[in-house]
């Protein structure tokens, strides 16, 4: 029995000597499957859930503005005085920017220090087969332990996804429109069903461009008695007027209006008062932002994004820095922008998701669209930097290699 427990103890001391650094942990893990186990994470889940205090969650489910929504609610709470953690995906330039901590993206420090917990917590089995999501998923659960609320984005759909095994006090839809079809459905139904199911024990809903959708989630809910709610009825016309007001007096696209009122709709189904001062200082990185003069970054991916930035733009014409996963509808997406487009600037992406540049080309000229391979930001173009976060991040670090090329040496 001695011999047993000795040697139980130089193994856990041989687990914790051969622990990888969180960053090596996670490049070994593929950041994109062809197939889900949607077991793994309930599993794990239940194995460890015993280690940790859940905070106060609320949960964010839909197809576009889940950030923008997510950071509106986070930084509302944060500035009324609450603990508030955000967990969003994917990151534009550095993974510290998924797991937001009272005002912060959190430090490298104490990434390691709960990466040495969840990995000590969990089996052989989960280290190596929890995907990057589910297992950074954990570590921002464990990142969060004392907050008063956690606003948690899904990654991908709804009632499958890894944020949803957590007990949760409030679900968001934000706008639901169809995307990663190959998991989720072909149709707006699937769609809809498989998002809105992950809902416990209330559900707010943002203004739906596809009226289907309200039915769709008054029919899911039925059989849990939930009755979901319209973020608009949350709020008097004054308020209305109010809520677009500070979007006007803060220069951010009028689209946004749909996300910020989903979120303020949270904070008064908290019991809490509307006061817009806690949302000054707000930053939204890559969402509409105007990075210079004739700069404009936006991270939306899809047709539901482009008519919003189509509305946006107001009639002016864009350099369109641009480039494409295979699997996104951007041939509807381009469709949409064309009236807005100048010239399309593709820019080459290193992803083997990305798709060929052959077939981008093909459905730009069958667009009749202009296009050249994007080498360069010249001063009087107007830019609009689209198509993934992977475009953003592609473009952001050329940029940050020419503002520094520019400095005086």
């Amino acid at each position: 029995m001695l011999c047993f427990i000795k040697q139980k103890r130089q193994d856990e001391i041989e687990s914790t000597q051969k622990m990888p650094d969180l960053e090596s942990f996670l490049a070994q893990k593929p950041l994109f499957y062809s197939e889900i186990d949607y077991t793994r994470m309930p599993r794990a889940w239940q194995s460890v859930k015993s280690s940790f205090n859940l905070p106060k969650i609320i949960h964010l489910v839909g197809t576009n503005g889940k950030g923008s929504t997510g950071r509106f609610l986070a930084h509302y709470l944060q500035q009324a005085g609450f603990r508030v953690g955000h967990y969003s995906s994917p990151h534009i330039l550095k993974f510290n920017e998924r797991i937001w901590l009272d005002g912060m993206d959190v430090s490298d420090r104490l990434l390691e220090v709960h990466h040495e917990k969840v990995y000590g917590l969990l089996s052989q089995e989960f280290r190596e087969r929890l995907s990057f999501f589910e297992y950074t998923t954990l570590l921002a659960i464990s990142i969060f332990e004392g907050c008063d609320y956690v606003v948690l984005e899904a990654g991908l759909g709804g009632e499958y996804d890894a944020t949803a095994v957590f007990d949760n006090l409030l679900t968001l839809l934000t706008p639901v429109a169809k995307d990663h079809c190959d998991f989720l459905g072909d149709s707006i139904e699937e769609i809809v069903t498989t998002k809105v199911k992950a809902t416990k024990k209330a559900l707010i809903l943002a203004n739906q461009s596809d009226l289907r959708v309200y039915e769709i989630a008054k029919n899911v809910l039925a059989e849990k008695e939930i009755v979901p709610l319209k973020s608009a009825s949350f709020f008097s016309k004054e308020e209305a007027i109010m809520i677009a007001s500070f979007l006007k007096s803060k220069h951010f696209p009028t689209f946004l209006e749909t996300n910020l009122t989903l979120a303020l709709s949270a904070v008064k189904y908290l019991g809490l008062d509307v006061d817009m001062a806690h949302l000054e200082g707000i930053r939204l990185f890559g969402r509409f932002e105007k990075i210079s003069e004739n700069i404009i970054l936006d991270v939306g991916h899809n047709p539901l994004a482009a008519q919003a930035l189509l509305k946006a733009l107001q009639g002016r014409e864009v350099h369109l820095i641009f480039n494409s996963f295979a699997d996104k509808e951007y041939q509807e997406t381009l469709a949409i922008l064309k009236p807005a487009i100048k010239i399309i600037e593709i820019i080459p992406i290193l992803n083997e998701r990305i798709e060929k540049k052959e077939n981008l080309v093909k459905v730009i000229e069958e667009l009749g669209i202009a296009y050249k391979d994007f080498t360069k930001i010249e001063d009087t173009p107007l830019y609009l930097v689209f198509g993934s976060f992977s475009v953003a991040e592609a473009f952001l670090k050329f940029y940050e290699k020419t503002k520094e090329s520019k400095i005086p040496h």
